[in-house]
């Protein structure tokens, strides 16, 4: 499983446009498969009525053309009797030539009583099919022969007359799915349209009065309600943190001022400057905490030329005290100055984030910080990173396998994740090549 790569999200328009035209198609699609299924139908059971009633038909004339032609050579034995139809050609064998007629056609001799059909090619390529009636006598063979050329040319063209009209009725209804689907879709497009561009302003524009009241009315209205409601939300958040970030502001403007002017005397000792010195930093950290706080849920980037190396050692030293009682040594390296264009307190915070957990995971050993190429780097020679941890370290609320025992509610790097969403920044965590993790901070833009 590989490790998470954060980045910023990036609108999905091209994702969007291709689900558009997907139930655009599918429309389309459905009036073509729905002309084309019910064409295809329609025609087999034409065609499967035509030849069986054809069938029927010739057959039962056959069938009474036989019959006539026995009585009327039963009336005349000498004379052969006359067919009142063309396509019908009647022959009758005789007792002493029954063994001529094996001779000379014996797929005619094999035959039974009834109606039988016999095709093949004559000796000048063409192609034959008819219908042979045969009726035997212990005295008279009779045959009745009805071709069916004239009739097979008439099914090739009423096949050819099917298909066209299949193809035809096919290309009807994709005209139609064609011009419903551009009916259909085109209210649904005008609200995403119009949707979208209400988002750049900050009192989204009521979608429901642009359209009528059906079915795309009722969602635009729905839609409208459910912005009302989102923005309420939104502004109700936005004054919550302006109110808390005013509010903790004063008395950590008072804890800072008492903490100076106590630092001021000369007559302290050492043990209360220390505390003081930590009392100090930590008012800091908060201070920078509500300064990315308050850019996070305003959604607005700060800008300030920021020493990326003087933060480091700033976080160095308020992480020192956590020192205490562990070989652990914290390293700056890097060959120049590195200035992100971000506040200090933004800057401050994703790194102290990813410092503070490299120091706070590592018994021993020691943290690396390495300034790059518009990237910083915390190595350290902690426990490591596992498959799930390397999963959802970026979830809010989420503490490794190594946190059991440690503090916090685990929604520091998720803040850095923001902080990475809002600023184009991006992190990634990965296990160290021989032991530790590796956090890797990228300024570059997206």
């Amino acid at each position: 499983m590989s490790p998470p790569d954060v980045a910023p999200a990036r609108p999905a328009r091209t994702r969007a446009r291709r689900y558009r035209r997907r139930l655009r198609s599918r429309i389309i699609l459905s009036f073509l498969l729905l002309g084309l299924g019910l064409t295809t139908l329609f025609a087999f059971l034409t065609q499967e009525a035509r030849d069986r009633v054809e069938n029927t038909l010739v057959e039962d004339l056959m069938n009474r053309n036989i019959d006539e032609y026995a009585r009327r050579y039963y009336v005349d034995p000498l004379r052969n009797p006359a067919v009142p139809l063309e396509q019908i050609r009647a022959r009758v064998v005789k007792r002493d030539r029954f063994e001529e007629l094996r001779r000379d056609q014996p797929d005619w001799y094999e035959l039974g009583d009834g109606i039988h059909n016999l095709s093949g090619i004559d000796e000048d390529g063409t192609p034959f099919m008819y219908k042979l009636a045969v009726r035997k006598t212990p005295d008279e063979w009779f045959f009745l022969a009805y071709d069916m050329s004239e009739t097979m040319r008439g099914a090739t063209q009423f096949q050819r007359a099917i298909f066209g009209s299949v193809v035809l009725v096919s290309l009807l209804s994709l005209l139609i799915g064609w011009w419903s689907a551009a009916r259909v879709m085109s209210p649904v497009s005008a609200l995403a349209n119009r949707l979208r561009s209400s988002g750049d302003t900050s009192t989204p524009e009521a979608l429901a009065p642009h359209f009528p009241d059906d079915e795309v009315g009722q969602l635009a209205s729905a839609l409208d309600d459910y912005a009302f409601r989102l923005t309420e939300v939104v502004q109700r958040d936005r004054e919550f943190n302006a109110d808390v970030s005013h509010e903790l502001r004063t008395p950590l403007a008072v804890i800072k001022g008492a903490v100076e002017l106590l630092l001021s005397r000369p007559e302290l000792d050492e043990k209360t400057r220390t505390r003081l010195l930590r009392i100090q930093r930590a008012e800091q950290q908060c201070t920078d905490l509500i300064s990315a706080l308050l850019l996070l849920s305003r959604n607005e980037r700060g800008h300030g030329a920021t020493d990326v190396g003087r933060v480091v050692e700033q976080l160095f030293d308020a992480h020192r005290p956590q020192l205490v009682g562990k070989p652990l040594v914290l390293r700056l390296e890097g060959d120049g100055p590195l200035i992100v264009d971000a506040p200090e307190s933004a800057v401050t915070v994703a790194l102290g984030n990813l410092v503070g957990n490299a120091i706070k995971y590592t018994q021993a050993g020691d943290v690396v910080v390495r300034l790059g190429d518009r990237l910083v780097e915390v190595a350290d020679s902690g426990p490591g990173l596992s498959a799930e941890d390397a999963a959802r370290l970026f979830e809010r609320g989420y503490r490794g396998t190594h946190a059991e025992h440690s503090q916090g509610g685990g929604i520091g790097l998720s803040i850095v994740r923001r902080l990475c969403a809002l600023y184009g920044w991006q992190v990634r965590v990965v296990p160290g090549a021989v032991r530790g993790v590796v956090a890797t901070l990228s300024f570059r833009p997206d």
